[in-house]
């Protein structure tokens, strides 16, 4: 065709063609006008020259290529074009213009594939069903929210190698063993099975890290027995050795993103809402797989009949303040265990309390960024006490963090500007107790703050007849049921037959 070269390729074609279609249809066949045949079979078509082996313009690299480029190329293998190409325009601005980069570039490239070292090699593997399970921990950027609080938290991922099933879970805290074992405990029953190998990067949570053969900590080695598997890591510093997993952290958290933007907001109203929102997107990812994974199911080795211990333990005694501190975190615990000794059972995102062998609360745990210290306050937990002194409200040191919410907030400013201190702090104690024992905490807030917004602020005992359950006395009726034969009285005089 006019303005392309005719290949050996094409002059064959047109050549076979023509033993059984007329010279148009071969030409057509082989995408050539019917001249270019006409030439060809005429013996008068000029085949393509060669390439030419001669330059059409001086080198710009001809002064300093093999004095200069050569010698940082040979010193260094690290050495990029971005880093020679700066030294020269630095260096060597007499001899060398910036517009040559380009020619730098490929000049550099042809000679690191001609002369350059050996580079990384990607090994594609083969993994048979049932045999391993990698898990790691990554760190997620999306600026998630929760009630407005932006939440500073981990993804624990779990990941079969041959099926590519995986299991993703909310962590608030570190890299701790408490989340890693309860990530891991939760992927095997998730999954319904436990791989023969579990593959890990260097977790402190999990391996002592001193270089012995017995490399594992006791409750890791624990864990193990437990559910039956082989533990491995991966060589320290070197993550393209996980790539099933860390390619899985890259992609999960892209599409959260993804889908967090399609959502059109980045805040929850609770934890439990988001970690839904990351469940469904998992169980999403896990439906394109389904009949990879119900292969590898049947691979994996039986789950135990019972879980391993995925806590910490620690004791702790309740303060006069009705306080424990755990982690450098000041809990505040339920008044009635004012001077007890508790054992805790420290979990990734709770606290259980135990009196003795029996459980009798629990704490959703918090923790402390860095080395500084926090407190987590329920006005629930001293309410009771509080109402007996109530004047105590006022200069207390968690004031602002008894109050649970905006509401309350706006409460306490109104009175304690308006009434005196005494009345103000006896308001809103009482206000306090009531939310806390009819469990109307959100509807008190808000009648009391509308009132308010309205000019007017409720009295005690408005709130009290609003939002006291009471109880109905609802009277016992004892209804006989009469026999026929007592309604034949009814019927005086006349016949009836």
């Amino acid at each position: 065709m006019s303005g392309n070269h005719i290949t050996e390729k094409q002059i064959r074609l047109y050549m076979k063609l023509r033993k059984d279609f007329s010279q148009e249809i071969a030409a057509s066949k082989a995408n050539i006008s019917i001249s270019t045949g006409r030439r060809i079979e005429n013996g008068r078509h000029q085949p393509k020259k060669d390439k030419r082996h001669w330059r059409t313009r001086a080198d710009p690299l001809e002064g300093i290529w093999e004095p200069v480029v050569l010698p940082l190329l040979k010193q260094d293998s690290e050495i990029t074009p971005i880093g020679v190409f700066d030294y020269l325009c630095e260096a060597h601005s007499d001899k060398f213009s910036t517009s040559s980069r380009r020619t730098l570039e490929r000049r550099i490239k042809q000679w690191q594939h001609l002369h350059g070292e050996g580079q990384e090699v990607v090994f594609l593997q083969h993994h048979p069903f049932g045999q391993l399970g990698i898990c790691d921990f990554t760190h997620v950027k999306v600026p998630v929210t929760i009630d407005g609080e932006a939440i500073k938290h981990m993804l624990f991922n779990y990941r079969l190698a041959a099926s590519g099933w995986q299991y993703c879970q909310v962590t608030y805290g570190g890299e701790s063993f408490a989340a890693f074992s309860d990530g891991l405990q939760n992927a095997f029953a998730k999954s319904g099975g436990v791989p023969i190998e579990v593959r890990t990067d260097s977790l402190s949570a999990a391996y002592k890290n001193n270089g012995g053969l017995d490399d594992f900590t006791q409750r890791y080695h624990e864990l193990m027995k437990h559910y039956g598997f082989t533990a491995t890591r991966n060589n320290a510093g070197i993550a393209h050795e996980n790539g099933v997993i860390e390619s899985s952290n890259r992609h999960i958290k892209a599409q959260l993103e993804q889908a967090l933007r399609i959502r059109k907001s980045f805040d929850f109203s609770c934890r439990a809402e988001y970690e839904g929102f990351i469940s469904d997107l998992v169980e999403r990812r896990n439906k394109r797989i389904a009949t990879k994974f119900k292969q590898e199911q049947r691979q994996l080795q039986a789950l135990p009949a019972t879980t391993s211990v995925n806590y910490s333990i620690e004791y702790v005694r309740v303060t006069r303040t009705s306080t424990i501190n755990v982690k450098r975190v000041m809990y505040t615990v339920p008044s009635r265990l004012v001077g007890s000794r508790l054992k805790v059972h420290i979990h990734d995102n709770y606290l259980a309390l135990f009196v003795g062998h029996e459980k009798t609360y629990e704490l959703a745990r918090l923790y402390a960024p860095g080395s500084s210290r926090t407190r987590s306050v329920n006005y629930k937990h001293v309410i009771d006490a509080l109402v007996k002194k109530p004047r105590a409200f006022r200069c207390s040191q968690w004031r602002d963090e008894l109050l649970p919410n905006d509401d309350y907030a706006t409460i306490w400013q109104y009175v304690n500007t308006t009434m005196k201190a005494d009345d103000a702090s006896h308001y809103m104690v009482r206000v306090l107790h009531l939310a806390s024992k009819h469990d109307n905490e959100m509807r008190l807030g808000r009648f009391i703050t509308n009132q308010l917004n309205a000019g007017r602020l409720p009295s005690l005992f408005d709130c009290q007849e609003r939002f006291t359950n009471r109880a109905v006395d609802v009277p016992k009726l004892n209804v006989r049921q009469h026999e026929l034969s007592q309604y034949n009285q009814l019927l005086q005089g006349g016949c009836h037959e």
